[in-house]
């Protein structure tokens, strides 16, 4: 199912990004879930190498990017901006949180 959500906002001094789905209303992910989620390449080899990510306090999401109707780009407070979060990734990680 590749449904994407009909509201996408930043909460909470943008420490939470909220999306809302047609199907199941909104759902909340935290800065930090997010950006340990991330799967750009960076964050897979430093995964892959056993290397833990350190959260920077207060992190946030800086800026929200849409790339095309299938995903987004999110950029954090620590620089990082790499990571693209599709729409079934991001109800992925939101189904699981919920759990």
């Amino acid at each position: 199912m590749n449904v994407q959500p009909i509201q996408v906002e930043l909460r909470d001094n943008s420490t939470t990004l909220a999306l809302t789905w047609p199907d199941c209303g909104t759902r909340l992910l935290g800065a930090e879930t997010l950006r340990r989620a991330s799967r750009a390449a960076s964050e897979i080899r430093r995964q892959v190498d056993g290397v833990e990510l350190t959260i920077a306090p207060r992190l946030h999401v800086a800026a929200i990017e849409p790339i095309g109707n299938y995903a987004l780009r999110l950029s954090f407070s620590d620089g990082h901006d790499r990571g693209i979060y599709p729409w079934p990734y991001l109800r992925e990680l939101a189904e699981r949180q919920s759990t």
